[in-house]
């Protein structure tokens, strides 16, 4: 068996050494923090909660590799999207460990639960598929699977949109974190669809930083339109001016332009010649 830290030849690498020890840190921190006594009166619903917060954010990783790892030729990157996948699913899976040791371990309570509220059951149902992709992740499975494993896990993109939509249900009227996630979200399915030749350019990305912020918008409207009594044009407005702090419209914007600026600054840097006056 190939340990976390070896490529399949076994050679040490740093970047998954790195990302295995990363992975812990935030469980590692959630458990000093109950141990200590200062995770409040409920320490397993701070569980419940950071755990299905760090899942989201690890799944939401793994699906930025790919982009990250084509903007800024470096295909080493690749090496680590299963591992952070995998990293995901075993913070979705203490997530729904910590909410059945909330609800006593009494698994009839658990399902009955899970069947008649509609956001526990998008967010089960997202667990388990992410738990099928997490099983056919291994070397063996993927020879076996050939092509079909690939198309299997397409289901990745759906899924993420699924547990973006549990986050929004769970966080009910103010919803600030999950528009945020999901105009990140937006921003790398954007990147997706477009042309493998846009891809590798640069001239794209500042539109594509508009399109996803113009999508935050949008999915912000849209949420509190359908989904709560507040007023969406007063939502809608906000976003037009910083004087109540900035908007998840504005933070995707400004990290769509953070990767203009790498990509930019990655392309100056990897200039035929470049190398040799850096040298010199």
């Amino acid at each position: 068996m190939t340990l976390p830290w070896r490529d399949r030849r076994g050679q040490f690498l740093p970047l998954k050494a790195a990302v295995f020890a990363a992975a812990f840190v935030p469980g590692i921190w959630y458990a000093a923090w109950w141990i200590a006594g200062e995770a409040g009166p409920r320490p397993v619903t701070e569980a419940i909660w950071g755990t299905g917060l760090w899942a989201i954010r690890f799944f939401l990783i793994s699906l930025a590799i790919t982009p990250v790892a084509r903007m800024l030729q470096w295909p080493g990157l690749l090496l680590v999207r299963r591992m952070v996948g995998l990293t995901g699913l075993a913070y979705g899976l203490a997530h729904l460990f910590f909410y059945t040791m909330d609800q006593k371990f009494n698994l009839g309570t658990v399902l009955s639960e899970i069947l008649s509220r509609f956001y526990l059951t998008i967010g089960f149902v997202a667990l388990v598929g992410f738990a099928a992709l997490g099983v056919t992740s291994t070397n063996a499975m993927i020879r076996r699977m050939g092509r079909w494993w690939k198309r299997l896990h397409w289901l990745t993109y759906p899924l993420i949109a699924t547990i973006a939509l549990h986050y929004f249900i769970q966080s009910k009227a103010n919803v600030s974190e999950p528009v945020f996630v999901a105009g990140l979200y937006a921003w790398m399915m954007l990147w997706r669809a477009l042309p493998m030749a846009w891809q590798r350019g640069v001239a794209a990305y500042p539109g594509l930083a508009v399109a996803a912020a113009l999508s935050t918008v949008g999915i912000e409207y849209a949420w509190y339109s359908l989904a709560t009594r507040i007023n969406p044009w007063r939502v809608l407005a906000s976003n037009q001016s910083l004087d109540f702090g900035p908007r998840p419209a504005h933070l995707v914007f400004v990290a769509g332009v953070v990767v203009v600026a790498l990509v930019v600054a990655r392309r100056i840097a990897a200039r035929p010649g470049r190398a040799g006056r850096v040298a010199a």
